[in-house]
């Protein structure tokens, strides 16, 4: 019997290696876009696990996974989210984690954007328009009403307020040019190209952002779950979190 040549020896162990490789659907919110594109190639890379991501605002995947989508993990923007899916025992508890904080910030176009300096300067005459995801349901706008009515100013600018679908939305509505600011994640702002920050408000003066994650109960694959869990608490996650500009928590 011939022996296997060395690099067909290498190939064969790595095949067989990932026999057991299966596919992991994560539902992550919107915000999460870049670092989860980052974690999906670094996961496949270790474990030959392929992560299928469902990227949208948090109620929209939590109540995609409460009518049955087939999600192995929600990783959501806010605590709410987490918590009615929890109440209706739809997540392992013993997996429950909050990972992530972040920051809210003001931006405007790049290019000859408003004059921002101050929150206060959103209620000026100046800003025709402020983009939020959507202050009812989506936890970005959730975050920055919170903030806005805190400071007293929700009510001076809440008929200029123009929801959106989730964050990126909100981002995307001024780099087109069709509102005069935004109030989005600290993140989101630092991808983008045709933004500036025109205030960061200060991280103790803000709404506490919290990004829990879990395994959802009914998912197919809870085995390829935990492993891609491990690597989001990982030193190797959370270098990747860090490098979108995600604070992370103890």
């Amino acid at each position: 019997m011939k022996l296997l040549r060395p690099f067909l020896l290498v190939a064969l162990i790595a095949t067989l290696g990932r026999l057991d490789a299966a596919e992991v659907n994560v539902f992550a919110a919107a915000s999460l876009t870049d670092a989860m594109k980052d974690l999906a190639t670094l996961h496949q890379k270790n474990t030959g696990d392929t992560i299928k991501s469902n990227l949208a605002a948090s109620n929209t995947l939590a109540l995609q996974i409460k009518e049955g989508a087939p999600a192995d993990i929600f990783f959501s923007a806010d605590e709410a989210k987490m918590n009615d899916l929890a109440k209706a025992e739809l997540l392992d508890p013993a997996t429950r984690r909050s990972l992530l904080a972040n920051a809210l910030v003001i931006v405007v176009a790049a290019e000859d954007g408003v004059k921002i300096t101050a929150p206060a300067d959103l209620a000026s005459a100046t800003v025709r328009r402020v983009a939020l995801a959507d202050p009812q349901t989506v936890p970005a706008g959730i975050y920055a009403k919170e903030y806005l009515q805190k400071i007293n100013l929700w009510k001076a600018i809440n008929d200029k307020t123009v929801p959106t679908d989730n964050v990126r939305a909100a981002l995307a509505a001024v780099e087109s040019g069709n509102v005069d600011a935004a109030i989005v994640y600290k993140t989101d702002a630092l991808i983008s190209k045709k933004v500036r920050v025109a205030f960061e408000v200060p991280v103790a003066e803000g709404p506490r952002i919290s990004y829990p994650v879990a395994r959802v109960k009914s998912g197919k694959n809870p085995a390829g779950a935990a492993k891609f869990l491990a690597l989001l608490a990982s030193p190797e996650g959370k270098a990747v979190f860090v490098k979108y500009g995600f604070i992370v928590t103890p």
